[in-house]
């Protein structure tokens, strides 16, 4: 009579190791999670960063991030005339920086001109914090553009009609910033990030 097989399951078991991770992450200080992930992506190979990249889009792209609701006020005017950033643009920053460094850059783009369009008509004190809020602006649009020529280089656009329109539409915003700038007699709040914008051809 044969020997009776046994029959051993070669997958992992996985239900404990999983509940115990999804205690960490739901408890771990944000900055821990950071160096955690961090670390992560450094020491294991370039397709795992793939991957995670393709999570994070997959994410940002269910929550709808580069939407923006028409309640949402972005700056607010003191009763010196001078406008100042609320807390909301904050949070409107930090989703366009997602959205662009999860590879989302014409989402991100999208989102940014919101915001650049929020600024026309403001006066704000050059050495204030308006003016320090604009440069980081300036600097995320910039970022912005260059997420989006990786992300068309990486075929990951199809409606290249509604990438163009998206480009155009910002490119409006800078102009008239800047042409606000210039008949007030201050320096461009976005001069880097037109610059960007009108050499980029796609």
């Amino acid at each position: 009579m044969p020997a009776l097989e046994t029959v051993h399951d070669s997958r992992p078991v996985l239900g404990h190791v999983n509940l115990m991770m999804d205690s960490f992450i739901a408890n771990a200080d944000i900055d821990d999670m950071r160096a955690v992930i961090r670390s992560f992506l450094a020491t294991n190979p370039p397709s795992v960063t793939a991957a995670f990249h393709d999570t994070a889009r997959r994410r940002l792209d269910k929550m709808n991030a580069k939407q923006l609701s028409p309640s949402t006020q972005l700056f607010s005017r003191s009763s010196d005339g001078f406008s100042h950033p609320t807390p909301e643009l904050a949070t409107v920053l930090r989703r366009a920086r997602s959205l662009y460094g999860a590879g989302m850059g014409l989402a991100s783009l999208s989102l940014l001109t919101h915001v650049v369009r929020a600024t026309l008509g403001m006066r704000w004190q050059e050495d204030g914090d308006t003016a320090d809020i604009l440069a980081h602006i300036d600097a995320d649009v910039t970022q912005a553009i260059q997420s989006s020529k990786e992300e068309l280089a990486g075929g990951r656009v199809t409606d290249l009609s509604g990438a163009r329109a998206t480009v155009s539409e910002l490119q409006s915003a800078l102009i008239h910033s800047d042409r606000e700038a210039e008949i007030w007699g201050c320096e461009s709040p976005f001069e880097r990030a037109l610059a960007s914008v009108q050499y980029w051809k796609f």
